[in-house]
């Protein structure tokens, strides 16, 4: 295990074994967003793709030590990453997601955000930001202070909501500040800092769905905030052909990325970098 003690002072142990700073933070997050997404991450086959995506970029490009998975949630991504043998320390400022993490078996969990949790400046090999960043209001300065925090070279690897045009009630009741394409991302790294490494799009069969059950219900003011099974519902895989074809499709998008291939269109955006000065 990471010994957390050896990177900053900053922090102390509870009785469950949590890391916390003793400050709290305002987020742009519902604070039932932890609790909805804990109840649907095991069986939602959005993120066991994206777990999957994600787990092949990390192992094509390797960190040199942990990664420092911020504002990591209940831990879905974290945990998906130590089964594949990453070493992982999770940031998560929201209590009730920290506590999800450490029941899912996540090993290090830290309850705050990077800024409280007090690393120094060019110590982190590697940090992962998973749908995080569309959370950010000044998202090139967050950019900027997660650099300082990495090693000249250290890893960034991140995904985000794609295409502003798909943009819901989904997004504004998620606390989002924005959608993004591929490029820009990419400006938002570079002017921060970062070298793009690869990036791709995924789930390029979603952005029809989202647009016709989503963007154009709220445009036109129909749509509501979903219920917890209506959100059960959407991301568990379909039964029969549509899960087979399913399969099919989300395979094919596993093997483009593993072989570090461009998906040309989707409703997410993953990317890696790395600091370069």
């Amino acid at each position: 295990m990471i010994d957390i003690t050896k990177l900053t002072s900053n922090l102390y142990r509870d009785a469950l074994g949590c890391w916390l700073s003793g400050s709290k933070t305002e987020l742009s997050y519902p604070e039932e967003g932890n609790s909805t997404c804990y109840a649907v991450e095991d069986d939602s086959f959005w993120f066991q793709h994206r777990n999957r995506c994600i787990t092949e970029v990390v192992k094509s490009l390797p960190p040199t030590g942990p990664l420092f998975d911020v504002g990591g949630g209940n831990g879905v991504v974290a945990a998906a990453l130590e089964r594949a043998g990453q070493e992982v320390v999770l940031i998560e400022p929201g209590a009730e997601g920290a506590r999800n993490a450490l029941r899912r078996g996540v090993r290090t969990v830290i309850s705050a955000t990077l800024e409280q949790a007090g690393f120094a400046d060019g110590t982190l090999p590697a940090i992962g930001l998973f749908d995080v960043l569309e959370h950010i209001g000044d998202d090139e300065g967050f950019l900027r202070g997660l650099r300082q925090k990495l090693q000249v070279g250290g890893k960034l690897f991140l995904t985000v909501p794609a295409f502003g045009s798909l943009w819901s009630a989904e997004d504004d009741d998620a606390g989002h500040f924005r959608r993004y394409t591929l490029d820009l991302l990419s400006h938002r790294l570079g002017q921060a800092g970062f070298a793009v490494d690869y990036r791709t799009y995924m789930f390029w069969f979603l952005p029809a769905p989202v647009l016709v059950s989503r963007t154009v219900p709220t445009l036109l003011g129909l749509r509501k905030p979903p219920e917890l099974d209506q959100t059960r519902r959407e991301h568990n895989r379909p039964r029969g052909w549509k899960g087979r074809m399913l399969d099919r499709i989300l395979g094919w998008e596993l093997r483009m990325i593993r072989n570090r291939r461009r998906v040309p269109f989707g409703g997410s955006c993953l990317v890696a970098a790395h600091r370069v000065r």
